[in-house]
């Protein structure tokens, strides 16, 4: 349930898709420090610790 509140959360922060959100709240919630993806915007750092790789860039 807590990573559903933060997916909606991220959502309504950042204007990704519920279901990109959904992937970075788990992202955040393990731990991690990079997420490599082509769908979101390159550079960008979510909630001060998550930043968002593009592998095709």
């Amino acid at each position: 349930m807590d990573t559903i509140k933060k997916a909606l959360y991220l959502h309504e922060k950042y204007r990704y898709s519920y279901y990109d959100s959904l992937i970075l709240a788990s992202a955040l919630e393990n731990g991690c420090k990079m997420i490599f993806t082509e769908d979101l915007q390159n550079g960008q750092v979510i909630e001060k610790t998550l930043k968002v790789v593009n592998i095709f860039i």
